[in-house]
């Protein structure tokens, strides 16, 4: 096992491409002369002595106990100050990992190729007639959540962009020695200062940071990546695009639950709901403005060679009769220049609109899109080039983001409307908490008012259990504002494995809802539904979870055609793999057929958020990558070729789910577990990291019981222990349930949904360190859970191996696993500080002082260990 892992590495190391090794040498350099600047020559040799020796062990030349007498030996002060040392470089190499991988992009999109999971893959293979049908109906739907899983905080972001700027200037080609210097001493004291920047947070998040942190993302990223997607399909489609009408549509729409979510959260209350759209509206106004004044400021074509029409003529007449100054303003700089001038005006009333300037304010983005086609349909007649570039993408950009951004949707826990209706029912004073029910509903009908339905009237269920939770919804509706009741699409959330086999029985009691009916007859009978696989998970293990959540599928499916009802499923992926997470686009691939239909819609969660949207060519890549799979998902033969798979093995998959599951709840529902598990993981410390403005138990269950707990700190927590549990756990005896190592392999190879089962599978067992582990689970006190954990993992690993036909963890996977492999024996570096600090605060009895210490110890190996396995919760 050890030669094997030594063998491994040196592979690794060997297979690293220059360009990255380049990089991460570089930035590894120069940490390593900030560590020294800053803390001493010393230090930079404790950090040595503790590299060099977690790479020893791997090579069996140090034992374990060995690296802990160093550890030990240590003062806390000097411990974490080597933990902060092994964080930062962790944030340094995933970004040589992002800059080598943006690169490796652009290198396969050459001229006259078709990049593989791409737009124009997919109209290669399905044709561009049958992806211009498929286009027509086409949604995809990614909603931003809050859910706190980036362990980052955001100046740690921000610095990390700016070393990202940095090394691009850098590698820059053409540069001469005196920049590539500059460079470097820019580079170097980017380093400098992220070394000096706080890694834990010191207050914690409120839910308006965490609205402003996901601006950061549409400000630098999305707003302008979503054109270039539209643009990559229009250009699949057909050539000339750029000089002719756009084939493709705008497919694209964003939702969110920051400052909407409030399950479980009581600092989501209906002012910061109601705020956060107001920030949201601040944000894409202030982008489509400078947007149009861009595009208005460069369009200098004058009257000679793109003569206006005769509606632009008179729309600019009747401009300067309504706001006489602003547009003899405009004329004079922009004479003999019509499109420009009207452009001009319109970015200024955008800024009115932001500013609430109702005299000169658009009412709608309708009517903004009025006014930017009509200079289009202008400019169309003499320069067509100018109508259908820049100014197409700020079309698609207002008929994507409008004047509200993204969806803001509501969740609630059925529990709390159950408990606001009985209040209501029996008369009297009405608590905080339901008081609050009934002003969040309120808010929602300002939003409409202000932004249009489409801004917020999704509501979401927690644990719905029955129609009459989707009614009490409805009913606290009419309590809030009686007839002038805002529109509601209220979405029943189904995520134990019970509810999600009651989930048809739930949607046709639905259908006896006046409002739903009403509805349903207003919208063209579109109805939602969402699948929890974060809670699903965790009560029943990841095998049983992803079997039965695609039987829920199936049926909701077929319930949907019996009743004409255009169903879309929400899917609550979380980012981790142990919460549903794993390559988005085989995911899509991996439904059930008919599920997806040309329409997906996925929580992007945490770390999630700015690891596919960091960057432009990242986010890029990732949403056509989703966009790919949604037409390949949609289309009649890959549905028919999924069906037949899924017929042949589905008594396969039910001997699966049921061992597995069976083996999963015989270790988490056995007496002392949760106990065990505090003791084993930092369960309890990863509040202190205030990750986000949720608490980590919803508190509407027993203290202290894995019912009550989220899963996300289920996920982490298990991650930080280098078992990674949840990702795996059970899948062995489900496996071994099969008995014909055929059969598994058949369905490997032909089932999606299988495939991407034990694919994701083995992403989490190469994540997994045995030998590491094993120190955690000696924490508890439990030797019998140590052992049904390892006995577990060591017949998942080699199963998965026999019926992938793998001779190692990820053999397939050449990218993913050099990075592991490169990771695993720094990340052990940051175990063995966090091991110390666990032990001093589960066995020993330190001061109050030393507890402090101990905690910010455990709490920035916590930090370094997330960045180094690039997964939280």
């Amino acid at each position: 096992m050890i030669d094997q892992g030594i063998q491994r590495r040196s592979a690794a190391v060997t297979e690293m491409p220059d360009e990255l090794r380049h990089d991460v040498r570089l930035l590894g350099k120069l940490l390593g002369q900030v560590i020294a600047e800053q803390g001493g020559e010393d230090l930079l040799a404790d950090v040595e002595r503790l590299r060099k020796a977690v790479i020893a062990a791997r090579r069996g030349e140090v034992s374990a106990d060995e690296i802990t007498a160093m550890v030990e030996a240590w003062e806390i002060d000097r411990a974490v100050q080597i933990a902060r040392a092994f964080t930062c470089y962790f944030h340094l190499a995933n970004l040589a990992e992002e800059h080598y991988r943006i690169r490796t992009l652009r290198e396969r999109d050459t001229e006259g190729g078709v990049q593989r999971e791409s737009l124009a893959q997919a109209v290669h293979e399905l044709g561009a007639d049958r992806v211009a049908e498929l286009v027509e109906s086409l949604e995809l739907h990614p909603v931003l959540t809050a859910h706190p899983t980036e362990a980052r905080r955001r100046a740690v972001v921000t610095a990390i962009q700016r070393i990202s700027g940095q090394l691009t200037e850098y590698n820059a080609p053409g540069r001469g020695a005196s920049e590539r210097a500059e460079s470097r001493r820019r580079l170097l004291e980017e380093i400098d200062l992220l070394w000096r920047t706080a890694h834990l947070r010191p207050s914690k998040l409120d839910p308006l940071d965490e609205v402003r942190t996901a601006m950061a993302a549409f400000d630098e990223t999305l707003f302008r990546v979503v054109p270039q997607v539209y643009r990559s399909l229009d250009a699949a489609l057909a050539d000339g695009t750029g000089t002719r009408a756009p084939l493709a549509r705008p497919f694209i729409r964003y939702g969110s639950w920051i400052g909407g979510d409030r399950d479980g959260n009581p600092n989501v209350t209906a002012k910061v709901t109601r705020e956060a759209v107001q920030i949201q509206a601040e944000h894409v106004l202030t982008a489509l403005e400078n947007a149009t004044t861009r595009i208005g400021r460069t369009l200098t074509a004058t009257a000679q060679f793109a003569p206006p029409s005769p509606e632009l003529k008179g729309a600019i007449a009747a401009a300067e009769d309504a706001h006489p100054e602003l547009v003899s303003e405009l004329a004079t700089r922009s004479p003999r220049e019509p499109h420009r001038q009207w452009l001009l005006f319109v970015a200024a009333r955008i800024a009115a609109t932001r500013r609430r300037d109702l005299d000169l304010a658009y009412l709608s983005p309708g009517d903004l899109l009025a006014d930017l086609r009509l200079a289009q349909e202008s400019l169309a007649r003499h320069a067509a080039r100018q109508a259908y570039g820049e100014l197409q993408h700020l079309i698609w950009q207002v008929e994507t983001f409008g004047f509200h951004l993204a969806e803001l949707e509501v969740r609630q826990h059925s529990q709390v409307h159950a408990a606001a209706l009985e209040e209501i029912r029996a008369g009297g004073e009405l608590s905080e908490r339901t008081e609050e029910v009934l002003s969040t509903i309120r808010v929602i009908g300002w939003i409409q008012e202000r932004f249009g339905v489409r801004a917020c009237s999704r509501y979401v269920v927690s644990f719905t259990r029955g129609a009459h939770d989707v009614a009490a919804v409805h009913e606290l509706a009419e309590h809030a504002l009686g007839s002038r009741a805002p529109v509601l699409d209220v979405v029943p959330l189904f995520e134990s494995g019970q509810d999600l086999a009651n989930s048809p029985d739930v949607l046709s009691g639905m259908l006896d809802i006046p409002q739903v009916r009403d509805r349903l007859a207003a919208n063209g009978r579109r109805m939602e539904v969402m699948l929890g696989y974060s809670d699903s998970a965790k009560e029943l293990g990841p095998a049983a979870a992803t079997l039965r959540l695609y039987e829920a599928q199936e049926r909701l499916t077929a319930w949907a055609a019996e009743h004409d009802v255009r169903l879309r499923m929400f899917h609550g992926r979380g980012g981790a793999l142990g919460r549903g997470g794993g390559p988005a686009n085989r995911a899509v691939l991996a439904q059930a057929p008919g599920s997806v239909a040309g329409r997906f819609k996925v929580t992007e969660q945490g770390e999630v958020i700015f690891a596919r949207y960091g960057h432009m060519a990242i986010a890029r890549r990732h949403m056509e990558q989703v966009a790919n799979a949604v037409l390949l998902a949609s289309s009649p033969v890959v549905g028919a070729r999924t069906a037949a798979a899924a017929e042949r093995f589905r008594p396969l998959a039910e001997r699966v789910a049921t061992a597995s599951e069976a083996a999963y709840r015989a270790l988490t529902e056995a007496p002392g577990f949760p106990e065990w598990f505090g003791l084993v993981s930092p369960l309890e410390e990863l509040g202190s990291l205030r990750l986000g403005s949720r608490p980590a138990r919803r508190g509407l269950g027993a203290p202290r019981s894995l019912d009550d707990l989220r899963a996300i700190p289920w996920v982490f927590a298990w991650a930080q222990t280098r078992v990674n549990l949840p990702g795996w756990y059970g899948l062995g005896t489900g496996l071994a349930a099969v008995g014909s190592l055929d059969e598994l392999r058949a369905a490997y190879q032909e089932w999606p949904l299988f495939n991407a089962l034990l694919d994701n599978a083995e992403m989490s067992l190469a994540k997994t360190d045995r030998s590491i582990a094993e120190h955690y689970l000696e924490l508890g006190g439990r030797p019998d859970f140590a052992r049904q954990v390892l006995e577990e993992y060591d017949l998942t690993r080699r199963l998965v191996l026999e019926v992938t036909g793998h001779t190692r963890l990820l053999e397939n996977r050449k990218v993913l696993s050099r990075a592991v492999q490169l990771r695993d024996p720094y990340v052990d570096a940051l175990s063995h500080l966090q091991l110390r600090a666990l032990r001093a605060l589960r066995t020993g009895a330190p001061s109050e002082h030393e507890r402090e210490r101990l905690s910010t110890l455990l709490l920035l190996s916590v930090n370094g260990v997330a960045a180094g396995l690039q997964n939280t919760g």
